[in-house]
């Protein structure tokens, strides 16, 4: 049976690769002279938090771990500390592709939440948040873990092309105090990972490709979420 995606979501491919430091002032070079910065927060690094949920049997978790051909996590995530944005994500992944729905959340619906009180899920005019609501109730989903990283982004338009760079990736261990930019986080992962994701509409450019080419380096499934998560077992 073809897997279907939710309506409105658009799958893309993705790739990952464990990078060098090297490797990453390399890519920077090379990435900066064909690709467009990040639109929104420019050619400098931005500083992005995460909360992810999971139920109390860590379903998500499991998923990873087994590398289950279909999977979802859900999240609440903002950008370098603004709580002017902030987002409710569904991840979906289905073997090497990826998509994502979305809808806008306050701080202070956040705060609720954080505190217990889930109604407000239902007020809003979003099927996501009515999702999450639901599995809250019936299968216990509620927030697991903050995960800080720090980003640097390009786009190349043919293929609808975004590179990433992802390091300095930290845990919150169990606490949930989202909102506190001076939260005490510690290395989700010693080796102190930097983590290379293209993510592409049907093809990848043949010039990205090749600026991405780094010798020995193979593809990853590496998850931050994971990393956090077993930093704390």
């Amino acid at each position: 049976m073809l897997f279907e995606p939710p309506k409105g979501v658009q799958l893309r491919h993705e790739l990952k690769h464990l990078i060098s430091l090297s490797d990453k002032y390399q890519l920077i070079a090379r990435l900066g002279a064909i690709c467009s910065p990040d639109p929104h927060y420019g050619a400098e690094s931005y500083h992005i938090r995460s909360l992810y949920f999971d139920n109390v049997y860590d379903k998500a978790l499991a998923e990873r771990l087994n590398g289950l051909e279909y999977r979802e996590k859900f999240r609440i995530r903002y950008y370098n500390f603004d709580d002017s944005y902030i987002v409710l994500e569904k991840k979906i992944k289905h073997n090497q592709l990826c998509g994502k729905q979305s809808a806008r959340v306050t701080r202070s619906e956040v705060e609720s939440l954080l505190r217990g009180d889930i109604q407000w899920l239902l007020q809003k005019d979003s099927p996501l948040c009515h999702e999450l609501y639901a599995k809250m109730r019936a299968q216990l989903l509620k927030p697991k873990v903050i995960v800080d990283y720090s980003r640097r982004a390009f786009v190349y338009s043919p293929g609808n092309t975004r590179i990433t760079l992802d390091d300095n990736i930290r845990t919150g261990l169990s606490s949930l105090d989202f909102f506190n930019p001076n939260l005490a986080t510690i290395p989700a992962d010693i080796t102190r990972p930097i983590v290379l994701e293209v993510k592409y509409d049907q093809y990848i450019p043949d010039i990205i490709r090749r600026a991405v080419r780094l010798d020995n380096r193979r593809t990853t499934n590496f998850s931050k979420y994971a990393a956090s998560r077993l930093t704390d077992f």
